[in-house]
């Protein structure tokens, strides 16, 4: 499991407004406490494009493997356990790694 991978990771049972489901996350966390741990800090994705500031949406290409449009629900960021990932689908681009820590240090700013 690494950086910018996006996996099916089963997200229930869940409280309030939180992601729950099998859907796809995007791992965060660095390779290092990736190996290490039995967790991953990741962000959910939803084919409900809402357009929020600071998500990315995704477009379906070779790298990613998505079916669909996607957005990366950044302001849901969590930790998981591995056991809670199912199936690796694909990866997302450092560019896009990049964008996603540059919007979590607003949110966690402003």
């Amino acid at each position: 499991m690494e950086q910018g991978e996006i996996w099916n990771a089963n997200l229930s049972p869940t409280k309030d407004s939180e992601q729950a489901g099998i859907k796809p996350v995007v791992i965060l966390s660095g390779n290092l406490l990736n190996q290490h741990l039995n967790i991953v800090i990741c962000c959910p994705l939803t084919t409900k494009i809402k357009n929020y500031k600071g998500n990315i949406i995704l477009q379906p290409n070779s790298e990613n493997k998505l079916k669909k449009t996607s957005e990366i629900l950044t302001f849901h960021i969590c930790s998981v356990s591995k056991e809670r990932l199912l199936k690796k689908i694909g990866k997302i681009s450092t560019q896009e790694i990049e964008k996603i820590k540059h919007y979590l240090n607003e949110i966690l700013t402003y």
